[in-house]
C-alpha cells in the first residue's frame, strides 16, 4: 500500500467492514458477517485504486441483494 488514496479507502472499507462484522455476529447472519471480513481483508490484494472502490461498492451491496 504505498498509494495515501489506496491507504485511505483501505482504511474507509475497513471500517465499514467492522460494523457488518459486528452485525453479522450478533445476529448470526452469515452475509453481512463473510462481507465484513471480505472488507478487512481485500485492499491488501488489490493495488488499483479504481478496482479497490469498485469491488468494496460491490462488497458493501452484496447484502442487501443477497438473504439467505
Amino acid at each position: 500500500m504505498g498509494d495515501p488514496t489506496q491507504f485511505i479507502w483501505g482504511i474507509l472499507f475497513g471500517a465499514i467492514g467492522l460494523g457488518f462484522f459486528t452485525y453479522g455476529r450478533r445476529q448470526k447472519a452469515v452475509i453481512p458477517f463473510a462481507v465484513g471480513v471480505a472488507l478487512f481483508i481485500f485492499p491488501y490484494f488489490i493495488s488499483n485504486v479504481y478496482l479497490l472502490v469498485l469491488v468494496g461498492a460491490g462488497l458493501i451491496a452484496l447484502p442487501y441483494f443477497v438473504r439467505l
